[in-house]
C-alpha cells in the first residue's frame, strides 16, 4: 500500500511519489471568491497596489491555506510582472483586464527601459509567506510563459484569439523570437529568485497555448519553455516545474517530452483518462476539474470529482482545476471538493 507523504505530499508527489489521497491546490485559489481577500483589495486600492504589498500580498496568498488547509500555497502576483519590469507601463483599470504601454505592436523592444527592482516585492512576499506556512504546506511560485507573456506584450492587453501576435509571429518571426527570447531569459532569474526567497515548486502557465497551429506551437510553446526548464534546473537542481498548457490538447504528449517539465498541469477540455494513456508513464499530472462543475457544485462537482480520480488511481496526481476558480464559486462548493477528494467518496 501506498502511504500518504504528510510532510509535504504535494512536493512528494511532484517528485513522483504517488500518494493515496492526492494533495490539492487551485488556480486563483488566492483572490475574488474569498470575502477576506475582497476586503483587503478594497483597502488597498487596486490590484497592482495589493500585489506589490509583500506584507498584503503574503497574507492573500496565506488566507485559503488558513481556511481551507490546501496542501499548496501559490504565491499572490501576475503573470504580467515581468512585461513591467521589462520597461511596460502597468495598469489595472477598474472593471477591466490589465493594460500594457506601449504595445509592442506599436514599438520595439529595443524601445523598453528595464525597472528590475519592480521585481523586488514579489521576493518580499515570498519570503514572508515561507516563513508564515504550515509545515506540511508546500510553496509554488510561477510565472507566465513566453508565449502567453508575448501576446499581452504585442497587444498591449487580453484578445480573443491572439490574431495581431500570431500574425506578427508569422510576419516577422526574427523581431518576434527576440521579444520571446527575452522574456524567457527574464523568466529564468525572476524564478531562480523567487526559489532563492523560498519557493519550492514552480509553475509555468501557458493560458494561450492552444491558439497556436502544430508547427508555431513548437516554436513559441515547446522550445521556449524547454529553454526555461533546463537553464532553471541548471541554476536551481531540484525544484520541480509543472508546466501548464491550457489548450494544448493532442499537443500533450510533446509538450511533456521535450520541454521536460516533472508535471503537467491538464486544463478542463482534456479527457482525463485519455491524458493518462498517453503521457509518459509515471509523470506527475495535475487537474482537471472543470471550473464551472465546482461552481455549480452538488451532484455535477461529486461527478466531476470521481471521474479525475478514477483516470489516475495509479499515477502521481496533484488535484486541480482545469483552470482559475471563478470568482462567484460558493465558499461551501471548495469545502464540498474537499471532502470529496480527502476522503468522502
Amino acid at each position: 500500500m501506498i502511504e500518504r507523504d504528510t510532510a509535504k505530499p504535494l512536493l512528494s508527489t511532484l517528485r513522483g511519489k504517488r500518494q493515496d489521497v492526492p494533495p490539492i491546490w487551485l488556480m486563483r485559489q488566492a483572490g475574488r471568491y474569498l470575502p477576506e481577500y475582497r476586503a483587503l483589495r478594497a483597502e488597498k486600492g487596486g490590484f497592482l497596489a495589493l500585489a506589490t504589498d509583500p506584507e498584503a500580498a503574503a497574507e492573500v496568498t496565506l488566507q485559503p491555506i488558513r481556511r481551507f488547509g490546501f496542501d499548496g500555497a501559490i504565491l499572490f502576483s501576475d503573470i504580467l510582472m515581468v512585461p513591467w519590469a521589462m520597461g511596460q507601463d502597468l495598469t489595472f483599470g477598474p472593471g477591466e483586464g490589465p493594460r500594457l504601454a506601449p504595445a509592442l505592436i506599436d514599438t520595439v523592444l529595443g524601445a523598453l527601459e528595464a525597472v528590475p527592482e519592480r521585481l523586488q516585492p514579489v521576493y518580499g512576499t515570498v519570503s514572508r509567506v515561507a516563513a508564515a506556512l504550515p509545515s506540511q504546506t508546500s510553496f509554488l511560485g510561477f510565472a507566465g510563459s513566453p508565449w502567453t507573456v508575448a501576446t499581452y506584450m504585442v497587444v498591449g492587453q487580453g484578445s480573443k484569439d491572439q490574431e495581431a501576435t500570431r500574425t506578427l509571429a508569422y510576419r516577422d518571426p526574427g523581431a518576434f523570437g527576440e521579444i520571446i527570447h527575452a522574456i524567457a531569459t527574464l523568466t529564468v532569474d525572476y524564478l531562480a529568485a523567487q526559489i532563492e526567497a523560498g519557493v519550492e515548486a514552480v509553475q509555468l502557465f501557458d493560458s494561450w497555448a492552444g491558439s497556436l497551429s502544430p508547427e508555431q506551437f513548437e516554436r513559441w510553446v515547446i522550445e521556449p519553455n524547454a529553454l526555461i526548464v533546463r537553464e532553471l534546473r541548471a541554476r536551481a537542481p531540484g525544484v520541480p516545474i509543472i508546466g501548464f498548457p491550457k489548450g494544448a490538447g493532442a499537443k500533450l504528449p510533446a509538450y511533456a517530452q521535450l520541454t521536460k517539465v516533472d508535471a503537467v498541469g491538464l486544463d478542463e477540455t482534456v479527457d482525463p483518462r485519455v491524458a493518462d494513456a498517453q503521457l509518459p508513464s509515471g509523470l506527475p499530472v495535475q487537474g482537471n476539474l472543470d471550473p464551472l462543475a465546482l461552481l455549480v457544485g452538488g451532484e455535477a462537482l461529486d461527478r466531476g470529482i470521481d471521474r479525475v480520480l478514477a483516470a489516475f488511481q495509479e499515477r502521481p496526481h496533484i488535484f486541480n482545476l482545469g483552470h482559475g476558480i471563478g470568482q462567484h464559486t460558493p465558499i461551501a462548493h471548495v469545502e464540498q471538493l474537499l471532502a470529496r477528494v480527502r476522503g468522502g467518496r
